[in-house]
C-alpha cells in the first residue's frame, strides 16, 4: 500500500486499518466532504464504497441525509455527519462507515464555525442508527492540507474494529 502520492503517516494507519478489518472480517465505506477522498485513497482490500460529498445537494442525492438536516444544523455538524455516515453504511454492502465534513479552509470558516472545524460520525451495521458515534475536532488552521490530513487519520483512527470513542 506504499504510495509516494500519500503521507507517511496517513500510509502507515491505513495499513493497520486494513490489515485489522480484513481480520475482523470488515469491509469499509467512507462519507468525505472537507478531505476529498484521501481517506478512500489510503484503503485498499477492504474498502467496498467511497462517496465524496462536498455539495449539499450530493449529500442529500448520495447518501440520503435529509436537506431539513442541512438546512437546520449546517452540512459541518453532528447531525449532517451522523446522517452522512448512517447513509454511506445503507446504501453499501459495508460493515462500518466513517463520515467527514468540515471546513479545510482556505475560505468557509465563520466565528462559530472557524477553519479547522471537523466533524466525525461512525456507524456499524447491526448497531442501532442512534448508536452512531459523533465527534467534533477543532484543529489548528496550519493550511488545508494539515487540515485534510488530520481529519483523515481522526477518520481512519474511528475505522479501528476496536476503536471507541476518540
Amino acid at each position: 500500500m506504499t504510495d509516494s502520492l500519500l503521507p507517511p503517516a496517513l500510509v502507515a494507519l491505513a495499513t493497520r486499518v486494513v490489515d485489522e478489518n480484513r481480520a475482523a472480517g470488515r469491509r469499509i465505506a467512507v462519507a468525505e466532504s472537507c478531505t476529498g477522498g484521501l481517506v478512500a485513497a489510503a484503503l485498499s482490500d477492504v474498502f467496498e464504497a467511497g462517496f465524496v460529498t462536498y455539495a449539499d445537494e450530493a449529500k442529500t442525492t448520495l447518501l440520503g441525509v435529509s436537506p431539513d438536516v442541512v438546512q437546520t444544523f449546517g452540512a459541518v455538524s453532528l447531525a449532517t455527519a451522523w446522517a452522512m455516515a448512517n447513509g454511506a453504511l445503507t446504501r453499501s454492502e459495508a460493515d462500518v462507515a466513517v463520515a467527514i465534513t468540515g471546513i479545510a479552509g482556505p475560505a468557509g470558516g465563520s466565528d462559530r464555525k472557524p477553519v479547522g472545524t471537523v466533524v466525525f460520525a461512525r456507524a456499524r451495521a447491526g448497531e442501532e442508527p442512534d448508536d452512531a458515534l459523533t465527534d467534533q475536532r477543532l484543529f489548528e488552521n496550519k493550511g488545508r492540507a494539515a487540515i485534510r490530513l488530520q481529519a483523515a487519520l481522526c477518520a481512519l483512527e474511528l475505522l479501528l474494529p476496536d476503536a471507541a470513542a476518540p
